[in-house]
């Protein structure tokens, strides 16, 4: 097979997103004609038809959709490999492009990558740093998406390497008016009276809490899903919920909300935090230095005052 062309594929993209070839063709500044005879020539190369032609347009078939989910990611990374020679060329002589789970770009990871930003040694690098859930992290850092992972040790990282970077400890947040309130300690499935605010359902979180709710054959009813630790206190500062957040988090804002933590007393409530990569010895300069920066850190939080 020949070598995919990104033009071709940037114009499947656009009749896929668009389902018009002539308004595709008006994005691209090219003619309708042009766009169809090269997605029949991709069709033939490729050796299944990609769109279905109806009266109004045009759909992907089974096969098309898998093809605009590769020639986006493909994309994507051709726009990177251009965002990172802009910046290169303009000086960011390191570029070092980080998933990091929501846990840890909440509590941790924002901080500690700006005060590495900050070292007059490392004023040429870039940090690329966009959060993920747990399992992408993996699959990001697996395929080759980022050179580092920060997520918890509790996701499968198959073949990954791992080294420690911090911990946290669930608790569970209630308004002041709840019954929960006041309690020395509390079991999880205690709290699986009440209805619970969540993070999105396959995050590795979440998969947790509902592998503990079945160990005690109980449900845990999600009464509203968020996307992040801050936008769930809020849920519960509205007395719409109960959560379970890390106290990391939740100590910053519970007094001002009106909200109490409980210790969670379960083995699992802590949770340790590993960076993970294909090969630390394969890391650029750059990224060692921010697997080192991050390693000093994570230690340096976890000895007591």
């Amino acid at each position: 097979m020949r070598d995919l062309d990104l033009t071709t594929l940037r114009l499947f993209v656009a009749v896929c997103e668009t389902g018009n070839m002539a308004r595709a063709g008006e994005q691209a500044n090219i003619v309708g004609s042009a766009i169809s005879k090269r997605l029949a020539q991709l069709e033939n190369q490729l050796g299944t038809p990609l769109l279905i032609r109806k009266r109004h347009g045009v759909v992907p078939t089974v096969a098309g959709q898998t093809v605009l989910e590769h020639a986006r990611a493909m994309l994507d990374g051709a726009a990177r490999i251009e965002r990172d020679m802009a910046s290169h060329n303009a000086g960011a002589h390191g570029q070092v492009r980080v998933f990091a789970s929501v846990s840890t770009m909440t509590e941790f990871m924002a901080n500690d990558v700006a005060a590495f930003l900050k070292m007059p040694s490392h004023r040429t690098i870039q940090v690329d740093l966009e959060e993920r859930l747990s399992p992408d992290v993996v699959a990001g850092v697996r395929d080759g998406m980022a050179s580092i992972g920060v997520c918890w040790d509790a996701v499968d990282l198959g073949v990954l390497q791992s080294l420690p970077y911090c911990s946290d400890h669930l608790c569970v947040v209630v308004p002041e008016s709840h019954p929960l309130t006041g309690r020395r300690s509390v079991r999880f499935g205690e709290t699986l009276d009440y209805e619970h605010v969540s993070l999105p359902i396959n995050s590795a979180l979440q998969l947790m809490y509902q592998r503990a709710a079945a160990r005690v054959g109980r449900t845990l009813v999600h009464r509203i899903v968020v996307s992040n630790f801050e936008v769930a206190l809020h849920v519960i500062a509205a007395d719409l919920a109960i959560g379970l957040i890390p106290k990391e988090v939740a100590a910053r804002s519970t007094a001002s909300r009106g909200l109490c933590m409980v210790p969670l007393d379960e083995p699992w409530a802590e949770r340790r935090f590993v960076m993970c990569m294909r090969d630390e010895k394969a890391l650029s300069p750059a990224a060692q230095k921010l697997v080192e920066h991050l390693a000093q850190t994570g230690r340096r939080r976890s000895v007591p005052a």
